[in-house]
């Protein structure tokens, strides 16, 4: 039978009656004959609990300190999930990310890991026993406790995955799968059986929440085959969730589209009147980096008379701190005319590996956003995806319609 590696977030933990029910369904997948490693998360809200005590006591705990107080979470839900399945009858054995080992650089509160060691995991594999892993952490060289930084959990999983060398890697939410865009606003949206590493990750980036990025990154680095299931289905009506893959694995000719992604925290910045000069750009953007903001989408329109508009987009929690650095440091340094700001925009993308064979994908994106009245400030495109900014207020309708425009209600052929 299959070696699977199963991770549950923090609603799958909330409770011990939700613990509970992980460990029945834990229970049953050992009970096929499979060998299973389960990660878990904190409960939902330990983390941040934790955190918020932390800073009652200081303003700015030191990283180090933080990370050994945070990690005791997740060593709260390995212990609980233990005992609940060996009242069950089903020998498991619970790790901290430390004595795995998960190793990991010193970057405390968002460490990267660097290997993981499987000779304690294989033996207990080899004895029977379910191996429950803390997610979210690790140790560096030093032995001093890191964490991942916030969805650390599921990089736990799928490093894990990739290190033994498992059939699959399944991450257990509160959704059963990865859908065409979010059923809050759409209610025709489909789950899709499977999608492909590359798409995942546009998706992941662009706005949707079933997945951390760095996770993504990895599986599709190492290989790892993932999927998307729902920890709350009933016994006896689980589905088989979303499926992430390599495009080889999915047989049937891709759809143009796979999915509809948005993300409201998002601000536009334009430095009017720049002088038309090589190197403005960076002059510009290098103080924006050098203060760790994050740039999105790009536009430097064509200049005419000496001087060129320069338009970016941040994340909204950025905006003011943008915003403040163009108009004090850069617009004097650079002679800029002035800065105008927008913190009332939105990111709609279509995403899909389709895109490769299939023209004429933004012009009917183009067309459908027009015929709403939608106005674009913005397009950004890559091989297989077009993001473009609205107004925030059209971000519903923006969906809905791009949504039906490619027909993604309908189930493939």
């Amino acid at each position: 039978m299959a070696l699977i590696v199963q991770k549950y977030g923090g609603t799958s933990m909330g409770s011990p009656d939700r613990i509970r029910n992980v460990a029945r369904r834990v229970a049953r997948w050992k009970a096929q004959g499979h060998s299973l490693v389960v990660v878990v998360s904190a409960m939902s809200g330990e983390t941040n609990r934790l955190i918020a005590l932390a800073r009652d006591v200081s303003p700015q705990p030191d990283a180090r300190e933080l990370d050994a107080m945070v990690a005791t979470g997740e060593q709260v839900t390995i212990a609980l999930l233990a005992m609940a399945l060996k009242d069950m009858g089903v020998p498991a054995k619970s790790y901290t990310g430390g004595q795995v080992p998960v190793r990991t650089d010193s970057t405390f509160t968002k460490a990267r890991i660097l290997d993981i060691g499987d000779s304690n995991i294989r033996r207990d594999l080899d004895e029977g026993t379910v191996v429950i892993v803390a997610g979210f952490q690790g140790i560096d060289a030093d032995g001093n406790i890191t964490t991942l930084g916030r969805g650390g959990s599921d990089t736990s999983g799928v490093a894990l995955a990739a290190a033994l060398k498992a059939d699959e890697c399944q991450i257990y939410t509160d959704v059963d799968g990865v859908y065409t865009t979010d059923p809050r606003i759409v209610p025709e949206a489909r789950k899709l059986d499977r999608i492909t590493f590359e798409e995942m990750l546009e998706l992941a980036s662009l706005g949707s929440k079933v997945l951390q990025i760095r996770s993504v990154e990895f599986a599709g680095k190492y290989k790892v085959r993932l999927r998307v299931l729902s920890s709350f289905e009933e016994e006896g009506k689980e589905t088989l969730g979303t499926l992430i893959t390599f495009e080889d694995d999915i047989k049937m000719e891709q759809p143009i589209i796979s999915g509809i992604a948005f993300n409201r925290d998002e601000a536009k910045l334009t430095v009017l009147g720049v002088p038309d000069r090589p190197g403005i750009a960076y002059q510009i953007l290098g103080p924006i980096a050098e203060a760790n903001i994050d740039v999105d989408m790009i536009i430097q329109n064509v200049g005419h008379d000496g001087t060129t508009d320069f338009s970016f987009t941040v994340n909204r929690s950025e905006y003011a701190r943008a915003k403040k650095m163009l108009e004090e440091e850069i617009k004097p340094h650079i002679g800029a005319r002035a800065i105008e700001g927008d913190n009332h925009i939105c990111k709609v993308s279509g995403v899909g590996v389709g895109m490769r064979s299939h023209p004429g994908v933004a012009s009917t994106m183009f067309r459908t956003l027009a015929e709403e009245g939608i106005n674009i400030q913005m397009i950004s495109t890559s091989e297989i995806k077009i993001s473009v900014v609205v107004d925030e207020k059209y971000l519903e309708l923006a969906v809905r319609v791009l949504h039906k425009a490619f027909g993604l209600e309908q189930a493939a052929a």
